[in-house]
């Protein structure tokens, strides 16, 4: 077990670690600041006392001296330093670790996804018809988990991301099951729907993040941890694909078991993550503080959460994305969607200033982010992207179900390829990232979303299956998982450890939202432009305009990634160029 550990060790160049007794020099005197600098560690036959003393560091157990509040975490304890706790477990222990923490990604597509299949059947059961009306289904869901993932992750720094992937496993299985009860409402049955359906929405919105700062935290920046990360992205189309799929074939007996039964499996992954996931070694809390800080109470902790921030970004978003998902039911001349496209539209560089002057604990840290120009296109290209990708999926689903007439099962297969495809690119991306680079990443991912988007705008409706529709299956999802794998390697490396789970959040707040916001914009495009949807022309003709404001998206997105490419190639240029300057000064002094 000590040789293993030592060969991960020297391959991922990991923290040091110092185990107790081991403090043979004054290094371990150290502040903080230099406990957390990596420094490879070499395994070789001449120095066993090294590895003896790696061996009791990643062995050791608690002592009555320890602190007995984990925050909710396993059995794994810190040493007088921290490290990457992948490098403690056995192979089978960390693909079963693995394997629970993507189920988050899984459920949280399988949840958006669910309601897909068997939309029109939903409808029919709460008497809606109208496009706008069904859209909230799926809007609802994105709103919330796009929004509260900016605190969520917050949380998770601070009081331990097992502990709240835990939480939000049993809050998502709560309110699945809740969507499910709606059926049996008298009155107002599709407003309990709706708001049970944002509620279920909290539930990934505390899952992703604290799902993702773990892997973060548990593997050092190399190989190892860009392959985690793109199996991760690889459950999104796996995850979408069973959701809907199972939602289809619970439909035939009665809709609402396709929530009670997700809701049973939320259950069981929560007491599985109990088991199962290790502890993150402790590390800073983020901005600065140091790692004592936790073990501060609970209301310390919460005084870190910046609620004023989070009151204030959480309002402008729900109040942007209700107006955009409302307007197509209600229209823009109804004032009160245009009153709070404004007052959200307001808020945000409140939001903003807060960040940056007031609050010593920001929920976005925008001060110590590196390369934060770089990092602005990267987002901006992932929030084209994955918008563009919320318009491609909910429309391509209605273009089989209504306008091709396909069954829910049938629908469900013809989305199916998603599912391998989906892998092969996650984990390709896994392999490619280290060498083509997140410029080239992010231009080969926005061109597949183009393609996609592109073909299903254009696609005939008696046209066969094995055309442009087969083809945009296995294109756009390529889109989606090399920005997603991308985006989320780009941001873990920019922070430090104690502000993973913050990284995490930007990235899925971004994806989650840009979801919701996009189908706004592309239902008011369709509920323009339909004439209501009397006839198969019209619903053609709605659904076409849909689709061209998603090309619009991933066009916009495509141009963002070949700026991003260009200000990427301009750097490396410039570092060369100092590089090779500062090298001939050396050899000339």
């Amino acid at each position: 077990m000590s040789e293993n550990v030592s060969a991960v060790m020297e391959a991922e160049k990991p923290e040091p670690i110092r185990g107790p007794g081991s403090c043979d020099d004054d290094d371990n005197n150290k502040s903080d600041v230099n406990l957390h600098e990596k420094q490879p560690i070499a395994a070789s036959a001449d120095n066993t006392q090294e590895q003896t003393e790696l061996h009791q560091a990643l062995t050791h157990s608690p002592t009555e001296n320890d602190d007995g509040d984990d925050g909710g975490q396993a059995h794994l304890q810190p040493t007088t330093t921290s490290t990457y706790i992948a490098a403690t477990l056995s192979l089978p222990h960390e693909i079963l670790f693995v394997a629970v923490i993507c189920c988050a990604q899984l459920t949280t597509q399988a949840g958006l996804a669910q309601t897909l299949s068997i939309i029109s059947i939903i409808g029919d059961h709460f008497g809606l018809s109208k496009p706008g009306d069904l859209s909230w289904f799926v809007a609802a869901y994105g709103l919330t988990v796009g929004t509260f993932i900016l605190v969520s992750g917050r949380l998770g720094d601070l009081f331990g991301h097992k502990r709240m992937l835990v939480i939000g496993y049993l809050w998502f299985a709560l309110w699945t099951a809740v969507a499910g009860l709606a059926v049996f409402s008298e009155s107002s049955s599709v407003i309990m729907f709706d708001v049970a359906r944002a509620l279920q929405g909290i539930g990934p919105s505390i899952l992703i993040p604290n799902a993702l700062a773990i892997l973060g935290s548990s593997y050092p920046p190399g190989p190892r941890k860009n392959m985690v990360f793109a199996i991760f992205g690889a459950m999104a189309p796996g995850g979408g694909v069973l959701g809907s799929t199972f939602a289809a074939l619970f439909a035939l007996a009665w809709w609402p078991w396709a929530f009670w039964s997700l809701s049973i499996t939320l259950v069981l992954l929560a007491g599985l993550s109990i088991v199962v996931v290790p502890s993150p070694s402790p590390s800073p809390v983020g901005h600065g503080q140091p790692s004592q800080d936790h073990a501060a109470g609970f209301w310390a902790k919460l005084k870190r959460v910046d609620l004023a921030g989070a009151a204030v970004g959480v309002t402008a978003l729900v109040l942007i994305n209700i107006a955009w998902n409302q307007a197509p039911i209600v229209g823009w001349r109804t004032p009160y969607t245009y009153v709070l496209l404004i007052i959200g539209l307001l808020l945000l560089p409140v939001f903003f200033y807060i960040e940056l002057n007031l609050t010593p604990y920001p929920l976005i840290p925008l001060k110590s982010l590196k390369n934060p120009s770089s990092i602005a296109f990267v987002l901006g290209c992932l929030a084209c992207g994955w918008g563009t990708f919320g318009i491609w999926l909910l429309y391509l689903w209605q273009f089989h179900l209504q306008l091709r007439e396909a069954s829910p099962l049938l629908a469900s297969a013809y989305i199916s390829p998603v599912a391998i495809t989906g892998a092969l690119a996650a984990i390709a991306t896994g392999y490619l990232l280290g060498r083509m680079g997140p410029a080239w990443t992010m231009v080969v991912a926005m061109s597949a979303f183009v393609t996609g988007i592109s073909l299903v705008a254009t696609m005939p409706i008696d046209q066969t299956y094995w055309g442009q529709a087969f083809v945009c299956v296995l294109v756009t999802v390529w889109g989606m998982d090399m920005s997603f794998p991308a985006s989320t390697v780009i941001l873990s490396n920019a922070v430090g450890k104690g502000d993973q789970g913050v990284a995490a959040s930007l990235v899925n707040t971004i994806v989650n939202y840009s979801i919701s916001l996009a189908l706004g914009f592309a239902g008011t495009a369709e509920a323009n432009v339909n004439k209501g949807g009397t006839t198969k022309e019209d619903v053609l003709r709605g659904l076409r305009a849909a689709l061209y404001v998603g090309v619009g998206l991933a066009g916009f997105g495509w141009v963002l990634s070949l700026v991003f490419l260009w200000f990427d190639y301009r750097g490396r240029s410039q570092s060369k160029k100092e590089d090779g300057e500062n090298g001939e000064l050396s050899s000339s002094s």
